[in-house]
């Protein structure tokens, strides 16, 4: 090798060697920061968490963030008047037990305190919080209703009760019972059924929910949203020096309904202790005036302490106080159904109105004998308006079987709104029922027969309605073939009483027929109060009323004894937006007496003179019924 060659080679040896004594610097600089990094990361960590842990354990103990919830006011409600609520919110405090935050070992201790300050059993305690909930952070609600000296009694005694705290928890108090409670329904702890399917709506396991009536269909407007507290207290629940951040809560809407106090008091007397039902309405709007349903019950008595036992005994009364037969139960329609009938004839000029059919009082079909309400020798020779005043089944059976025929029959109870919802903002009704031959042979597997459509063309046998059902089919012809949807919310507004929204009245159907045969409908049925089976109990000279009685047979509750409708409207010579329609339905199981048409001739005469009851009863000269009725021991069980 040549002496340039070898220099050359040497000369690359060194220059690889000096680069990688650098490579190794810089490697060995990075290594040390890195080491010194991680040094004293390590000290640091090490003096957090043994040097000063016991200082920072013992902080965190003694320093916390607590949060209270503010429960939100349950809106209002009130009455058409919007003058004075009938349902408002009264103070009150609930106690809650967070399991988890008692010492291992002293639940049964702490739960025997509690429960001796609270007036109740520990057993009561240890079956709201059994064994597997003991370890929880959740607060599990022990007593509501509780007052403000016992929770002044629990606040001083606090560091014997960990895990106890109270929290506001307004009470819901109805200032008019009775009749309305049907209508307001009430309120009750959510269960866990609600619960879940209400939790994304914002409700939470301490939440009040609507149970039945207006609470349940506009719990929504009246919830409101709870507000909170937030503070930094010590160990032993002292509030530190520190501003609390405070949430505001936002009271419910409140809620003007459409119902008037006093006809509603009207129409609870007219009725009296009579199992049954009474609804007022105005045809042009739908807007319900009064809804009474008999037995009623206290809405209040559900928030006591022993509301499941209350419960219990409601729902195993024989009279069912917690029905809404207004809207809930349903009845043959009897004789009312004539005015649909009535309707049906002139629209379909199927039988001349003024030619005569002969009534002997009885009617053979096939292999059975029907009879007419009055007997042998029967109503004689009646043309469709005093079919209709008298009542007169033969005609009405001629009518139905000869010339109308089920299928024309069904079709127009549907167009008066049989056998369907009516939309009422309520959460439950029902559709009542109109039969037809195909579903008679799908549930029964027979044929209908002629005696079915019998039945049918006077209001008995599968045909269901309840007494809104007959009083939206009176408002139809009121309005010449126009239904508004009945509706119970008026008005919402805010915390302030202010309007927030106002609801306007919603047409729900609108009929094909003439205006013509609607006129002779309203003259027909003012002739059946002037002339008819109602002459004396419909008497009334300050108004004029239009309406049909209706006498519904019962099987199985004994002799001579049928439910007893009456349905009108008033005053007949007045538009439609000056009437109101009343519907009235006595059970057969009280007594005897054919109440409904002098309990409907009784609301009308207070609401068109605005009169009590007692004055009521003393213009119309009814006295000495009542006094009959009290001699006689009242209304049978």
């Amino acid at each position: 090798m040549s002496g340039k060659n070898r220099f050359d080679s040497a000369f690359e040896d060194s220059k690889n060697k000096s680069g990688s004594l650098k490579k190794n610097y810089k490697a060995s600089f990075l290594l040390g920061i890195i080491s010194v990094f991680f040094a004293v990361y390590a000290l640091k960590l090490f003096s957090l968490q043994i040097l000063e842990g016991a200082q920072y354990q013992n902080r965190s103990v003694r320093i916390s963030r607590t949060i209270t919830k503010i429960a939100a006011q349950r809106g209002e409600i009130f009455d058409r008047k919007a003058k004075l609520p009938m349902v408002i919110n009264t103070d009150s405090f609930a106690v809650d037990l967070i399991p988890g935050e008692i010492p291992q070992g002293y639940f049964d201790t702490v739960a025997t305190k509690l429960a001796k300050f609270l007036g109740i059993s520990k057993m009561n305690i240890d079956t709201k919080i059994p064994s597997r909930l003991r370890k929880s952070f959740s607060p599990i609600e022990v007593k509501t209703n509780v007052p403000f000296e016992i929770i002044s009694n629990i606040a001083e005694n606090l560091t014997d009760l960990p895990g106890v705290f109270w929290r506001n928890k307004p009470v819901r108090y109805y200032a008019e019972t009775g009749s309305l409670s049907h209508v307001l329904g009430y309120v009750g702890d959510i269960t866990n059924e609600e619960l879940k399917l209400m939790y994304n709506k914002g409700y939470t396991s301490n939440s009040i929910v609507g149970k039945t009536g207006i609470e349940r269909q506009y719990d929504s407007l009246l919830q409101g949203k709870e507000g909170s507290i937030s503070r930094t207290v010590d160990v032993h629940g002292r509030i530190l020096n520190e501003d609390p951040v405070v949430v505001p809560p936002v009271s419910g809407k409140n809620l003007v309904l459409t119902i008037d106090s006093e006809i509603q008091t009207l129409a609870e007397k007219a009725l009296g202790e009579r199992v049954g039902a009474a609804v007022v309405l105005k045809p042009a709007s739908g807007e319900i005036l009064a809804m009474v349903s008999y037995p009623y019950f206290d809405a209040n008595i559900f928030s006591k302490d022993d509301a499941s036992a209350q419960y219990a005994k409601l729902a195993a009364d024989k009279n069912k106080p917690m029905l809404n037969r207004v809207v809930n139960a349903e009845y043959p329609p009897a004789s009312t159904f004539k005015i649909i009938m009535s309707t049906a004839v002139l629209s379909e000029k199927v039988f001349p109105a003024e030619k005569k059919i002969e009534c002997p009082g009885r009617i053979t079909y096939g292999d059975r004998v029907f009879r007419c309400h009055i007997g042998l020798p029967g109503h004689g020779w009646l043309d469709l308006k005093n079919a209709l005043a008298q009542s007169c089944d033969v005609y009405f059976w001629v009518i139905g079987t000869d010339h109308l025929g089920v299928e024309r029959i069904a079709s127009y109870s549907k167009e008066f709104g049989f056998g369907q919802n009516l939309g009422i903002d309520l959460p439950a009704q029902s559709n009542g029922f109109v039969p037809t031959p195909q579903w008679k042979e799908r549930r029964y597997h027979e044929k209908w027969l002629g005696g079915d459509t019998m039945n049918m063309s006077i209001g008995q046998g599968y045909t269901l309605a309840t007494p809104l059902h007959v009083a939206n089919m009176m408002a139809m012809v009121c309005n010449s073939g126009k239904i508004y949807r009945p509706h119970l919310l008026k008005e919402i507004r805010d915390s302030a009483n202010d309007s927030v929204q106002e609801i306007k009245p919603e047409v729900m159907h609108e009929s094909t027929v003439a205006p013509e045969v609607w006129k002779d409908v309203q003259r027909n049925l003012r002739y059946t109060i002037t002339d008819g089976t109602a002459v004396y109990p419909m008497h009334n000279t300050s108004v004029q009323i239009a309406g049909k009685t209706g006498t519904a047979e019962v099987n199985g509750v004994g002799k001579n004894h049928w439910h007893s409708w009456m349905v009108a409207y008033a005053p007949f010579d007045a538009p439609p937006e000056e009437q109101v329609v009343v519907a009235v339905l006595v059970e057969a199981v009280n007594t005897w007496e054919w109440w409904a048409p002098y309990a409907t001739n009784i609301i009308i005469q207070g609401i068109f003179n605005n009169q009590t009851f007692e004055e009521s009863v003393d213009a119309l000269k009814f006295r000495y019924l009542l006094n009959r009725q009290r001699a006689a021991g009242g209304r049978r069980e």
